[in-house]
């Protein structure tokens, strides 16, 4: 039975992520594995609203916040040596990334 690497990759900045994306995709292409991805997750939206009046008089006027955490996943192939150089892969400030191994 082989097995894959399951690559999930979690940011609130995009074009961090689609960059490391990019990286192991070509990570890939160089080793001649087999990639299936970059499959985009669905978007977490986490909102709040506040109120802009600190002591609670004068008009009901809120501020709305919204932080949203955009999710990949990428299945490799596990062979020995495209995992190492995927984890020599700069991973830059605020991106979580999670690699598992899976039966294929």
């Amino acid at each position: 039975m082989t097995q894959r690497a399951r690559i999930k990759l979690a940011s609130t900045d995009i074009d961090r992520l689609n960059k490391v994306c990019f990286d192991i995709k070509e990570i890939s292409d160089k080793t001649g594995v087999k990639l299936y991805g970059p499959i985009p997750l669905p978007t977490k939206k986490l909102k709040i609203a506040t109120r802009k009046s600190p002591c609670g008089e004068g008009k009901a006027t809120w501020e709305r916040y919204e932080m949203r955490v955009h999710k990949r996943m990428i299945d490799l192939a596990a062979d020995e040596r495209t995992l190492r150089l995927v984890m020599r892969v700069p991973i830059p400030e605020g991106l979580n990334i999670e690699i598992e191994m899976v039966d294929a």
